[in-house]
């Protein structure tokens, strides 16, 4: 069995998961690529937030907790080294989803 079909439902997983956070981020005015950023939403602090919205944050929050357990998952089934490379493929579709936004 190869690698590809594995990888491929991990990609999936963990573009749904991207997907809600990248729109909920984007209802909430967040700038996910921004140090420190996701750290305060995990700490549910919300001043980072352009435009307050309880629910989208509450919501974006919920979807970055899930992509950590994702990631943490992917790492325990591939393997750090995979993992890392999954992980790096993911942030550079994240980064040219959000620039597509601008």
């Amino acid at each position: 069995m190869t690698d590809t079909p594995r990888e491929s439902v991990w990609t999936h997983q963990i573009d749904d998961v991207l997907s809600q956070i990248i729109r909920e981020a984007s209802i909430c005015q967040v700038n996910m690529t921004d140090p420190g950023v996701i750290e305060a939403v995990l700490k549910n602090n919300d001043s980072v937030c352009g435009h307050q919205n309880p629910l989208a944050f509450k919501k974006l929050r919920q979807a970055v907790m899930m992509g950590f357990m994702v990631r943490e998952k992917v790492y325990e089934r591939l393997g750090p080294v995979e993992a890392q490379e999954l992980i790096d493929t993911i942030r550079e579709r994240l980064r040219a989803r959000l620039n597509h936004h601008h």
